[in-house]
């Protein structure tokens, strides 16, 4: 296992990082602890997680998967081997604390107070934001579209924010706090507060990036690299698609597709599937197992702190994490960039 410091702390994290959203949908607890047991016997030591999970996010299921993690913690009694993430969920969510605005200090007090208890732990070694409660450009859509001035846009101070996670930090109840799904603009006035009001820094930033969105190059990771940031990637393999398991209009049994097709629509967009079978071909030419190859190019990008696995399978699981051993020669990378050339973020 490869390991990356988290952000600008020495906390070091391996580079692959789990991803647990299929915990109490797609995989029931036992297959989440058998995933667990074996991430961490192969040398994961970073474990991510929310609120909301697991996804599909329904009120019936809220907070399942944190629970199977606790329950977990509670058997192996490891807790301090383990780097745990999770997050508080954004607004829109009406089975969420109503719905509205969240990054205020009722909610996040209640956020981390449930998610501590859920998880059966006393702290969380990186607690995020999942996404900005101000209007922008997340969840599929690449460019940004201003609100007229009569419209006019609420949300909570982003140093009123940090006010309340110091006092959490303080408490020894999380220790590192992250963003989520942001833009460039939004980690720049994070980083710019915390530093100007002496408030806690934003050490990470939780987005997708993988062939069919790169979209986090553009802006985001010179910050990431320039003020010690890292990027941890979410949907390296696109949903599945960069598996190839659902090229040619394939839909295996028991995928997420085939499950919850219409809760992820950002996979088939114009040029996708074209842009896929140009990513496939190369992995066939050069021998390299396809999902493998996907990771490993995440994985190797400078502003990268760590790449969330996520599987719902133990062969998928094993697949992806062998990725850490692929090497990806300059002949590759420049095959690669000449597709991204031709194709570029057909799926922001």
């Amino acid at each position: 296992m490869n390991f990356k410091k988290l952000g600008s702390t020495n906390l070091k994290v391996s580079s692959l990082c789990l991803g647990t959203m299929t915990w109490g949908e797609q995989n029931n607890q036992k297959e989440a602890f058998d995933q667990m047991n074996f991430a961490s016997e192969k040398g994961i030591n970073f474990f991510d997680t929310a609120e909301i999970y697991p996804s599909p996010c329904y009120e019936k299921t809220y907070g399942s998967t944190e629970k199977i993690i606790g329950n977990w913690f509670k058997e192996k009694k490891n807790r301090e081997q383990i780097i745990l993430a999770s997050k508080i969920a954004g607004p829109g969510l009406s089975w969420v604390r109503g719905g509205g605005e969240q990054y205020f200090e009722k909610n996040i007090e209640e956020a981390i107070n449930n998610s501590l208890k859920r998880l059966k732990t006393d702290y969380i070694d990186l607690y995020q934001l999942h996404w900005p409660e101000r209007k922008t450009n997340f969840f599929g859509r690449l460019g940004f579209e201003h609100q007229e001035k009569s419209k006019k846009e609420e949300w909570n101070k982003f140093e009123t924010i940090l006010k309340v996670l110091k006092k959490y930090i303080d408490q020894g109840k999380i220790r590192y706090v992250g963003l989520s799904n942001e833009t460039a603009w939004g980690l720049s006035k994070f980083l710019e507060i915390s530093t100007l009001q002496d408030l806690p820094r934003i050490v990470t930033v939780q987005n997708p990036y993988n062939f069919l969105n790169r979209s986090y190059e553009i802006g985001l990771a010179e910050v990431s690299i320039r003020d010690q940031v890292g990027l941890l990637a979410y949907s390296p393999l696109a949903g599945g698609y960069l598996t190839g398991k659902y090229r040619k209009g394939n839909l295996p049994e028991k995928s997420r597709m085939k499950l919850h097709a219409e809760y992820y629509p950002r996979y088939r967009k114009p040029n996708a599937s074209e842009a896929i079978e140009k990513y496939w071909d190369i992995s066939n030419k050069f021998n390299l197992n396809f999902a493998q190859m996907s990771i490993k190019f995440c994985e190797i990008q400078k502003f990268l702190t760590s790449v969330i696995i996520g599987a719902t399978t133990m062969e998928q699981l094993k697949i992806n994490i062998e990725s850490v051993s692929v090497n990806l020669t300059d002949e590759i990378l420049k095959k690669i960039d000449d597709v991204q050339i031709i194709y570029p973020n057909p799926c922001p």
